[in-house]
């Protein structure tokens, strides 16, 4: 049995993950929520306050908590970290003698009390504030002086005595006497740059953009970072800024893909790129077609002059051809007839990749990936998309993080783990600054409200990222769904999620799937694709507008910056989702109602949680569509009609009347 210690119990405190083994997350400026439970005995006031220190050491101003529902013991406050690295806090409790005092004597002077009953009050109350006057804020030192002086002074009236007294609640609050405080343990909170939380990708392979085919797919030109960076622009322009580049390596020639994942390629096929290594090198070296290291970081350097940042693929894998197959055999798994086990995923195979074996050399491996991933730090990369993570091992993961922000805290690593949730989450947990979601494969307005809450309650470890598709993902309901199908998925990632990304073609509407399958006919891992970025803006053709138009309502709206502030709303329609987010510091409120419904006309009644909203229950407001324009005056209930073929979704922002 574990014994108390200290003089009052102190419980359940939170952000902790996992008891406080890990360190919660934060990014700079968030308000992040502390609470706890505490209580004691008898009728003596308690107080509960957080400490907490920044990267630097230093302690940050005394923060008060304040007691939530009353009878249920649980104390709130909220606090703003303000720079990148480890946060520490601890929560104390402590016995509050001024408090106490107060609320008797105001008890006593309500029941008909006077001078002579209340005189040992007084004499208490008086100690109590020359306590106080040592720890208050020197302007404030003579003011609660004179209320001690007061209260001692038996020529004056009780209430003139008492008064001076009664009027220091605010101030002791924010500066308490504090006797037989109690400490607990000490938390951690890592805290981010704010684009660990909120941030807007784009993908695109650089060896498309620029490339040129023949009527067969043959590749007749392959596109490199120069001709890549001319993509930069129109990715900008559309409100992204992370630009994220599958790998970028060498890549394997034996048991390389054709297209269309075939076993057998073409000499011309160029293969998967996450079957990385060849001949030219491995993980630390660029494929030459694209071009040299001076041409990537050039690149780097043009997407930082339009916003962008570039995040890369770190892929934990080896083609058959990679050095490391000959150079460290022991990193990989020997089968018994000798062979090096390729990568599967029954019924898939993956002939052109081999796992690595992180139980061989563990030590090896660790110095290997670490020194790969500051190489490409050095070039400029502060993100990094990580392939397959639950295929690796965890300690790894947590070390490799550990020491690569330990080097450079602005390091964001993206989780691309689409499995089980225990596994999701411990990668969170772990170390990892996102996650890929299944936001994919919810589908109905009741799935992703049930979905986005259990985020909320993860939003500690885990930080969601969602896509409505991928080069591997091509949901049946963008196959299908036709154009407003695609505003719809995009409306639901841009305005749900603080952070969303795409791939490239989403924009076209690519809805062409390979038979049987959720992947793209014609898949861009095997082969280029150059598309006609411009012939499809001057037909129309482009969802590109679109989505530029939500990327701008996301940065105009700080409401959009969070998860923590996602409240639902009460809509009589289970095919239409309403939710807010509502910005504390600005007040600025942003109410969505989207459509499920890529076919039809749907018709919805709200009943809106008004505080949730920042407003009392009664109150009329004035909301205005961000996409159309239009104003309405709205309350509590609304009725709501989508067409889908016009607009499958509103987004209001809120003035109040």
């Amino acid at each position: 049995m574990e014994i108390m210690t200290g003089r009052f119990p102190v419980e359940d405190v939170t952000p902790s993950v996992s008891c406080g083994r890990y360190p919660a997350k934060a990014v700079v400026g968030e308000l992040v929520p502390v609470a706890a439970v505490s209580y004691r005995e008898g009728h003596n006031a308690l107080g509960v306050n957080v400490v907490w220190r920044g990267p630097d050491g230093q302690t940050r101003p005394f923060t008060r908590m304040r007691p939530g529902e009353p009878g249920l013991d649980q104390w709130h406050t909220v606090i703003r970290p303000d720079a990148v690295g480890r946060w520490t806090f601890t929560v104390e409790a402590f016995d509050d003698p001024y408090q106490t005092w107060r609320y008797a004597v105001v008890k006593k002077i309500g029941a008909g009390q006077g001078p002579e009953d209340l005189a040992n009050d007084l004499a208490e109350g008086a100690e109590v504030l020359d306590l106080a006057a040592k720890i208050v804020p020197a302007p404030d030192e003579e003011r609660v002086r004179a209320a001690a002086a007061a209260l001692r002074d038996d020529q004056r009236s009780l209430f003139s005595r008492v008064s001076p007294a009664l009027d220091l609640e605010m101030l002791l609050w924010e500066h308490p006497v504090r006797l037989l405080v109690t400490s607990t343990r000490s938390y951690s909170l890592w805290v981010d740059r704010k684009r660990a939380l909120f941030s807007a990708w784009y993908e695109f392979f650089p060896r498309s953009e620029g490339a040129r085919i023949d009527a067969d797919a043959t590749p007749v030109e392959h596109g490199t970072f120069a001709t890549a960076a001319r993509r930069i622009p129109a990715v900008a322009a559309m409100g992204f800024d992370v630009l994220y580049l599958p790998p970028i390596h060498p890549i394997g020639r034996i048991n390389r893909k054709g297209r269309n994942n075939t076993l057998v390629a073409r000499p011309e096929d160029v293969g998967s790129p996450w079957a990385i290594g060849a001949d030219e090198g491995g993980h630390d070296a660029i494929h030459p077609q694209l071009g040299t290291l001076e041409d990537f970081r050039a690149f780097i350097r043009t997407a930082g002059e339009h916003g962008l940042e570039v995040a890369m693929d770190l892929a934990l894998q080896a083609a058959p051809d990679h050095p490391w197959v000959t150079e460290h055999p022991e990193w990989f798994t020997t089968r018994a007839d000798g062979s090096i086990a390729y990568a599967e995923n029954p019924p898939k195979k993956y002939q052109d990749i081999y796992p690595i074996n992180f139980d061989n050399d563990p030590i090896g491996l660790r110095e290997e990936v670490l020194r790969i991933v500051l190489h490409w730090v050095e070039q400029g990369v502060k993100i990094f998309r990580v392939d397959n993570p639950h295929t690796k091992t965890l300690n790894f993961w947590q070390w490799l993080i550990g020491k690569v922000k330990a080097v450079e805290p602005d390091v964001l690593f993206l989780a691309e783990a689409f499995h089980r949730p225990a596994m999701m989450n411990g990668l969170g947990k772990i170390g990892f600054t996102q996650s890929y979601t299944y936001f994919t494969w919810r589908t109905t307005a009741w799935e992703m409200r049930e979905y986005v809450q259990q985020l909320k309650q993860s939003i500690d470890w885990m930080r969601p990222n969602f896509w409505p598709n991928t080069p591997d993902i091509l949901p049946e309901h963008l196959q299908h769904g036709g154009p407003p199908m695609f505003k719809i998925r995009t409306v639901l990632a841009s305005m749900l999620s603080p952070s969303w990304g795409m791939y490239s073609g989403l924009e076209l509407f690519e809805h062409v799937p390979r038979p049987g399958s959720e992947e793209y006919v014609d898949n861009e891992k095997y082969e280029l694709k150059p598309r006609d970025w411009a012939a499809a803006e001057r037909s129309g053709r482009s969802l590109a507008p679109y989505i530029t138009r939500l990327n701008e309502i996301r940065q105009a709206n700080p409401a959009l910056h969070w998860l923590r502030n996602t409240e639902f709303h009460g809509i009589d329609n289970d095919a239409l989702l309403c939710w807010s987010k509502r910005d504390p510091d600005t007040g600025n409120t942003v109410l969505v109602i989207c459509s499920f419904d890529p076919a039809n006309v749907q018709w919805g009644n709200t009943t809106l949680d008004m505080p949730a909203l920042g407003l009392d229950w009664h109150e009329r407001f004035t909301v205005t569509d961000q996409i159309t324009g239009a104003t309405y005056e709205w309350g509590q209930h609304n009725a709501v009609r989508i067409d889908p073929y016009v607009e499958p979704a509103h987004v209001f922002v809120l003035r109040k009347n």
